[in-house]
């Protein structure tokens, strides 16, 4: 059976790359779209003329597809827009905002357009907007996450019995096994964030990248949901957050305690003290640091060996 992911975005293995804020660089990008994947180069962290920079250099060192994710609520989004359609980016990945804005006008220039929602509430208005196939996070996920907390356990099933365009699975996916688990559940390919994060050509800071291969189990949590709830890796700077609501702050002062900078702080400048460190809970399985299409390898690797393992499986009830 053709797979619909890798049909529609013209890739090997239905494997998307996040576009995570301050590690997806061209550098990752052209490393998981040569591997077989698509990269996605994470526009929410890059000036207009940093991305345009950025998808020469990532043209440069590949001839594969990848693309760009785009948070609607990008304050300059319409330089981001018209940089993507300058340069023909084939798929792009809106997040954060109302598809409904921007998914016509891409798709007329030739891009194909995927949204990531929370919920099928969201999926549905994102299907009804016109994409092309559509990302459901779940609770897992490192980064900015849903209000509702719901897990990719239930999450995708749910989605994948309300929509009819091709699906791809977020949150906790990050091996070849939790990959097979989530297109049993009705995906029709995954999109991984947390795993990439600790390759070699990821542009996190070698810090943030050894500080989550030491993650333990329960060592992110879901906070500050009065603003964007966001799951981040225990530091002192979430210590602070959570003495603060211990002291009952309002969501104001959360947001002076917030500041500005604190993800650039941390995942990119190497501050394991005062940085926001966004990363998933799938954390405590990452071992090593390894270049991308190591990690492509092995997860593909490991899904096959869980689909004989599986068909192998002689259940007695």
């Amino acid at each position: 059976m053709e797979n619909r992911i890798c049909k529609l975005l013209n890739i090997q293995y239905p494997v998307i790359q996040a576009g995570m804020i301050w590690c997806s660089g061209w550098e990752l990008a052209s490393a998981v779209s040569n591997a077989g994947g698509l990269g996605i180069l994470g526009a929410g962290s890059m000036y207009p003329e940093v991305l345009d920079q950025q998808i020469l250099k990532c043209k440069s060192a590949t001839n594969k597809p990848f693309g760009v994710n785009l948070p609607m609520l990008y304050p300059d989004i319409e330089k981001h827009i018209e940089t993507i359609i300058k340069h023909h980016i084939p798929v792009v990945i809106t997040s954060a905002g109302n598809p409904k804005i921007w998914t016509k006008k891409l798709q007329e220039h030739g891009c194909k357009v995927i949204h990531v929602v929370s919920s099928v509430k969201f999926a549905l208005k994102a299907q009804e907007a016109g994409v092309d196939a559509i990302v459901a996070e779940g609770f897992e996920a490192g980064g900015h996450n849903g209000r509702d907390e719901t897990t990719t356990l239930c999450l995708i099933p749910n989605v994948a019995k309300h929509i009819s365009i091709p699906l791809i699975a977020a949150g906790g996916v990050g091996t070849g096994k939790t990959m097979l688990a989530a297109m049993n559940l009705g995906a029709d390919g995954v999109q991984i964030g947390s795993r990439f994060v600790t390759s070699f050509e990821s542009s996190a800071h070698q810090s943030f990248k050894e500080a989550i291969i030491k993650a333990n189990e329960g060592d992110t949590l879901l906070t500050l949901k009065e603003l964007t709830p966001v799951r981040l890796l225990k530091n002192p700077f979430f210590e602070k957050i959570e003495h603060a609501y211990q002291n009952e702050a309002t969501s104001k002062e959360l947001e002076e305690i917030l500041g500005r900078g604190r993800a650039k702080k941390g995942m990119f400048e190497g501050d394991m003290v005062e940085g926001e460190l966004e990363i998933g809970q799938i954390s405590s399985l990452i071992q090593e640091i390894k270049p991308a299409k190591d990690i492509i390898s092995e997860i593909i690797t490991e899904f096959h060996q869980a689909i004989n393992e599986q068909q192998s499986y002689k259940f007695q009830f």
